[in-house]
């Protein structure tokens, strides 16, 4: 596993629920359920790796594709 960079982008439950069209909650069933990674900030909130997510973003395309 690689070390998080300074420059790796990382995005609040909300960003990821846009681009899925989901709610945030779902978000964080998904990060509890271990099907997403999230990183805990200082205050506690989530935060997702934006690689990790859209590599589960174009997993779910081609399956729908399929």
């Amino acid at each position: 596993m690689k070390a998080m960079t300074e420059e790796e982008e990382l995005l609040t439950p909300a960003e990821v629920a846009k681009l899925f069209r989901v709610d945030p909650k779902t978000v964080t069933r998904w990060a509890k359920s271990g099907k997403l990674s999230s990183i805990r900030t200082l205050g506690g909130h989530r935060r997702y790796r934006a690689s990790e997510v859209h590599t589960l973003l174009e997993g779910q395309r081609r399956n729908a594709s399929e």
